[in-house]
């Protein structure tokens, strides 16, 4: 009989641990807001590059060649760079000329 009880709150503890919530909630659709992707590159040329920017590039850089260059809404920029000795690579800087990870 003992055993039978613990067997009972056993099982009892056991299946309220694995219960599920079950609670549903609904969503206004009125009160959805959808933004903008505002990371989205739009292609640039190497004269509208920050001072800043091209410093940082030259400076870490000095055989390198800007091929391409992009911005976004948030003033960050993509630089795809290639070296003299064939090497190249994209790399990602905000206005300031400080170095992002992307």
């Amino acid at each position: 009989m003992r055993q039978l009880i613990l067997t009972s709150i056993f099982t009892l503890i056991a299946l309220t641990a694995f219960a599920k919530n079950n609670n549903v909630t609904s969503l206004d659709a009125s009160r959805i807001i959808i933004e903008p992707k505002t990371d989205a590159f739009i292609k640039i040329t190497e004269q509208k590059l920050p001072e800043l920017v091209l410093k940082t590039i030259t400076k870490n850089f000095p055989s390198a060649k800007i091929d391409e260059a992009f911005v976004n809404d948030k003033k960050h920029y993509k630089l795809k760079l290639s070296l003299t000795d064939g090497a190249s690579g994209v790399l990602y800087t905000d206005e300031n000329g400080e170095w992002l990870n992307q």
